[in-house]
C-alpha cells in the first residue's frame, strides 16, 4: 500500500487515560493457606491482565490507534449532515443529487480511486474538509504557543485582529493543503497520514484546531507524514521554498514539538489507515462530494485482465493439494491399506 510506515517508538501509557500505579505494599498476595516466605527473595510481580486497560478505554481514548474506534471528523460532521438532512424534511426539498456517470454498451465507468492508490484531488478535498468539520465544530479553543499563528507567523503580513474568532471556509483550508502537496509533490496517502497524525496529536495534547492555529498544525503533519510516507521525503527547507516567509529553524522546532507531543508514536496500521480512507468516502458522499469515474480504456482493461489471471493462477495453487507428509504413529489406524499386485 504504497510506501512503508515505520514505527520508532510507541507511548508507555494511553492518552488522557493515566495507568493506576500500585504499589508493592498495596498489592499483596493472598492465598488460602499460610505460606512461609522467608526463603522467597524474589519480588511479586503484576500479572498484565491488571495492569493494561480495557480495549474499549482504549480505544475510546485513541481513535487513531485503533481500527474499530469511531474518527473524530466524521463524529463532528454528523452534527451538519443531521442539520442538513432535518432542513430538507422542513423545506420539503430533495438534497442535491450528484452527477454520476452511468456505463453503457460502448462505454464503461469506472471509481480509479481505491484504498492503495487513492485519487489525489478527492483525497486533499476530503482531508480538507475534514480539518474544516473539526475547527467549525470545536469544543473549545484550547491550544498551544507553538502552534499559534500570531507568535509564529507563517507571512509577514499583519495577522487580522479577528483572525483567532472567525471560522475560515473549505475553500481556505483546500487552497493551503493544495499548494503544498502540489509544490512539494505529495501523494493521497500522505493525505491520509496526515489527518491521522492530526488527530492523533488533538487526543494526546488535548487540545483543540481553531482559527488561530490551524495552518502551523496541518503544515507540522503534512511535514512529519511525507518524511514518514515517502522514501524521498521532502526537506524542511524546501517547505521554506513554499512558504517565502518561514525559516528552517521554526520549522524544525515545531516538528520537534509535534513529535513530542505525539509521543513518537508515529505507527500507522493498515487498519487504521483503511479506517480513515472509507470514513472519508463517507464524509464526501454526505456532502455530495463525488469521486471521479473514469472510462475504461484499452491500456486499464488490459491490464485488470493481466492482475485477474494472476489472482485466479494463484488461488488455483493454493487450492492444490499439498504435497504428502509423512504421518506419526497415532494415525496409523486411519491409513487404508492398498493390496498389492503380485506379478
Amino acid at each position: 500500500m504504497g510506501g512503508t510506515v515505520s514505527c520508532c517508538m510507541s507511548p508507555r501509557e494511553t492518552p488522557k487515560i493515566h495507568r493506576r500505579e500500585v504499589e508493592l505494599e498495596e498489592a499483596p498476595i493472598t492465598t488460602t493457606e499460610e505460606v512461609d516466605v522467608s526463603e522467597d527473595t524474589g519480588t511479586y510481580l503484576q500479572h498484565i491482565s491488571d495492569r493494561e486497560l480495557p480495549d474499549e478505554l482504549a480505544q475510546e481514548a485513541n481513535p487513531s490507534d485503533h481500527p474499530r474506534a469511531s474518527t473524530l471528523f466524521l463524529n463532528k460532521s454528523q452534527t451538519d449532515v443531521r442539520e442538513k438532512r432535518k432542513s430538507h424534511v422542513l423545506n420539503h426539498t430533495s438534497p442535491r443529487l450528484m452527477t454520476k456517470k452511468s456505463s453503457s454498451c460502448s462505454t464503461i465507468f469506472i471509481d480509479d480511486s481505491t484504498v492503495s492508490q487513492p485519487n489525489l484531488k478527492s483525497t486533499v478535498k476530503c482531508v480538507t474538509l475534514a480539518v474544516y468539520y473539526h475547527i467549525k465544530n470545536r469544543d473549545s479553543s484550547h491550544t498551544l504557543e507553538i502552534f499559534d499563528e500570531k507568535k509564529h507567523p507563517l507571512t509577514r503580513e499583519k495577522v487580522p485582529e479577528d483572525y483567532a474568532t472567525t471560522d475560515p471556509e473549505h475553500k481556505l483550508i483546500y487552497r493551503f493543503v493544495r499548494t503544498l502537496f502540489s509544490s512539494a509533490q505529495l501523494t493521497a496517502e500522505c493525505a491520509i497520514v496526515t489527518l491521522v497524525y492530526l488527530e492523533r496529536l488533538l487526543t494526546y495534547a488535548e487540545m483543540d484546531i481553531c482559527p488561530g492555529n490551524w495552518k502551523r498544525i496541518v503544515l507540522g503533519a503534512i511535514l512529519l507524514a511525507s518524511k514518514v510516507w515517502d522514501d524521498q521525503a521532502v526537506w524542511n527547507v524546501d517547505y521554506c521554498q513554499i512558504l517565502k516567509d518561514i525559516t528552517v529553524e521554526d520549522m524544525n522546532e515545531m516538528e520537534r514539538h509535534f513529535l513530542e507531543l505525539l509521543q513518537f508514536n508515529i505507527n500507522v496500521p493498515a487498519s487504521v489507515y483503511a479506517k480513515y480512507y472509507f470514513d472519508l468516502r463517507s464524509l464526501a458522499e454526505d456532502n455530495n462530494l463525488s469521486f471521479p469515474l473514469e472510462p475504461l480504456s484499452n491500456k486499464r482493461a488490459q491490464k485488470l485482465e493481466a492482475i485477474s489471471r494472476l489472482c485466479e493462477d494463484k488461488y488455483k495453487d493454493m487450492s492444490r493439494p499439498n504435497m504428502r507428509r509423512s504421518l506419526s504413529a497415532d494415525n496409523l489406524l486411519g491409513i487404508r491399506k492398498s493390496h498389492a499386485v503380485l506379478s
